[in-house]
């Protein structure tokens, strides 16, 4: 008799319904992630210019010496003054950033992030359901792994995107609000 009901359950269990996603409405979202502080991301960009600008301007102040060796003194500080600007002018570039994709035909979510030579490459790539939950906001949506720690932070600013985003993930992925 212990037999039967062991059946019974394991018939039971193996008929567990899977939903499929319809592929008609399916879209896929790719959403950039954005600086973790702006405010860094300005001083930089600000820093940068005046390197650069100061680069070229060190050349055109009046009453500066033209001495050789001054010159070649000059010559560096310009140089190093413009490769430094260029460089903190790129450094929050948007091509820089990575790309969230989230695939509802895979139920996962891939961050790209761009290589040398500009192709996309995966970073991360996670299951839906081996997320832990996802918060959405008006401007932010938040995603957290199984121990609560935050796996990444997306800013969504358009309402269809985060609906869309919202219905994906409902499904597998506890939403909080």
């Amino acid at each position: 008799m212990g037999r039967m009901d062991m059946t019974a359950t394991q018939g039971r269990a193996m008929q567990t319904s899977v939903v499929l996603p319809n592929y008609r409405e399916a879209v896929p979202l790719m959403i950039a992630f954005a600086p973790n502080w702006p405010i860094v991301a300005l001083l930089s960009r600000i820093a940068g210019t005046a390197l650069v600008i100061g680069a070229g301007a060190m050349w055109l102040m009046p009453g500066s010496q033209m001495a050789a060796d001054l010159m070649l003194i000059k010559l560096g500080l310009s140089v190093i003054f413009l490769l430094i600007g260029l460089a903190m002018l790129m450094i929050h570039h948007v091509d820089n950033r990575p790309d969230a994709y989230f695939d509802p035909i895979r139920n996962e979510v891939r961050v790209l992030q761009k290589d040398k030579r500009g192709r996309p490459q995966s970073v991360l790539r996670r299951r839906y359901d081996t997320l832990g939950c996802a918060r959405f906001s008006d401007s932010m949506v938040e995603i957290f792994d199984v121990d609560g720690s935050l796996l990444m932070r997306l800013p969504v600013g358009d309402r269809d995107v985060r609906q869309s985003l919202r219905m994906q993930l409902s499904g597998t992925v506890n939403i909080t609000a």
